[in-house]
């Protein structure tokens, strides 16, 4: 693992900061418990300080009983360690970029008045009377699952629905070879579960989906953030990554791109797969957003034919998020090896949800539902864009789909402070270092397109930037 890079800055002290860094490598498991941490003069050269400077954080964390000393060994990891903490496992972060703060503040609706930040559309925009005319059909019927668990691979129907789906993407899969989840997030956990060990690197586009991020601290994995362009990511830094790092998986959407709303072009594909196989590298496509496109983009697994990627997806965004079911897509033995993990963390799964969503994909409501979106959102997108340059906000890039806009804030605004005093009316945004997996992004800020359709909303940013 890279060595952090200390400030000399004055603001916190060296000691300090080496104290944090041995804090946050014990809390993640990195350095478990009752093994031997570097010696004095080895952490000293690591981090580029005085040894007297690791005496003395040594000495601290002593005081504090998070080490211990042994006479002639050196020093150890305590014997006893707290429950391991994801939000513990990575360096401390602003509360207005922690991406474990920023869901738990998306999703406390008591004190919101508007959330341009989060990554929902509002309920007003969801099927709600065609859910309800399901839920009513599924009642009638005898057959239906009220109160079984789902079988280990899922409902057969909807998985043989769903390849079809995947097919009108170039993706060409076996029913055999998808498997039902519980959510997209559940499907990344098991895909995280079955390739990844702790102390792994991970490719993730930077700006990435911040949640991302929080899900490799619980796994114990460090992100390494590629820059990405208009065209997906950065093929050089990419390679040059690959090299420098080794990292067993690469995280990406090849549809709309969450924070960006790029797409990945065909040239760039091409280009990943062949430095994926050169390097044994495999890639996850989180294809959640892919409803929201009139013109399938490029997919990963398209070209490589679900050897090299696996391919992830829900209908949390376009359908409901209460109707939890997501997929994995992938070779016939990793859906064997799958299957075992979701048995052995979730049993069965819920048979309800996989029905429901089989009943409103063949009825056609979900087809129409999603048509009306698409127009919906690129209406509410072109209105947007000339509301926030009034502002001194420019996207960063114009989407051709999707419901975000990445944008940069005027000269000399930080997003994190700006999200801070805008919560305190009330009001969530999305900061850009949130995204971020080198802290790149101060100067930028992710609009939710559906979620901005207040024009009140407005007079706010306008009178948060003025005061800030």
């Amino acid at each position: 693992m890279e060595a952090p890079q200390l400030s000399r800055s004055g603001e916190r002290t060296l000691v300090d900061q080496v104290m944090e860094t041995l804090r946050t490598r014990i809390a993640g498991r990195r350095a478990a418990p009752g093994s031997r941490l570097p010696s004095i003069r080895r952490l000293a050269e690591e981090l580029g300080v005085s040894r007297s400077t690791v005496v003395e954080a040594y000495d601290r964390l002593l005081a504090e009983g998070v080490v211990q000393a042994r006479r002639g060994s050196g020093f150890y990891v305590a014997a006893r360690l707290p429950p391991f903490s994801p939000g513990d496992s990575g360096p401390p972060l602003a509360r207005e970029i922690d991406p474990f703060r920023i869901t738990r503040q998306a999703l406390e609706s008591r004190r919101i008045r508007a959330n341009p930040g989060c990554g929902w559309l509002p309920e007003a925009w969801m099927p709600r009377d065609e859910i309800r005319r399901g839920l009513r059909s599924l009642a009638r019927r005898p057959d239906a699952g009220l109160t079984d668990y789902g079988t280990p691979l899922g409902l057969p129907e909807l998985r043989a629905l769903l390849a079809v789906r995947m097919a009108d993407t170039g993706v060409a899969a076996h029913p055999d070879q998808v498997m039902l989840t519980e959510s997209g997030t559940q499907a990344l956990d098991l895909t995280c579960r079955l390739l990844l060990e702790p102390g792994d690197r991970v490719l993730i586009d930077d700006p990435c989906y911040f949640n991302f991020l929080a899900l490799f601290r619980a796994h114990r994995v460090e992100a390494i953030g590629i820059p990405r362009t208009p065209a997906g990511p950065d093929l050089a830094a990419f390679e040059a990554a690959l090299e420098a790092h080794r990292p067993r998986l690469y995280i990406t959407n090849s549809g709309p791109h969450n924070p960006t709303g790029t797409l990945t072009s065909p040239a760039v594909c091409h280009r990943l797969l062949r430095l994926a196989e050169a390097h044994d590298l495999l890639i996850v496509e989180d294809d959640i957003f892919a409803d929201f496109e009139d013109r399938p983009a490029p997919r990963l697994p398209a070209f490589d034919g679900l050897e090299r990627v696996i391919q992830i997806g829900s209908f949390s965004k376009t359908l409901s998020a209460s109707i939890r079911c997501g997929y994995i897509a992938a070779r016939p033995e990793w859906i064997e090896a799958l299957i075992d993990l979701k048995l052995s963390t979730s049993f069965g799964g819920g048979a309800l949800a996989a029905d429901l969503l089989l009943h409103l994909l063949k009825e056609g409501c979900y087809r129409r539902h999603v048509q009306g979106l698409r127009t919906r959102l690129a209406g509410a997108m072109t209105a947007l864009v000339p509301r926030l340059a009034a502002l001194g906000i420019t996207p960063w890039h114009r989407p051709e789909a999707g419901l975000f806009l990445w944008c940069r804030l005027p000269e000399g605004v930080d997003s994190a402070a700006l999200t801070r005093a805008a919560w305190e009316d009330g009001i969530v945004l999305a900061p850009g270092n949130a995204f971020s997996a080198g802290q790149r992004c101060g100067g930028f800020m992710r609009f939710n397109v559906a979620q901005m359709q207040d024009p009140g909303i407005d007079g706010d940013l306008r009178a948060l930037l003025a005061a800030g």
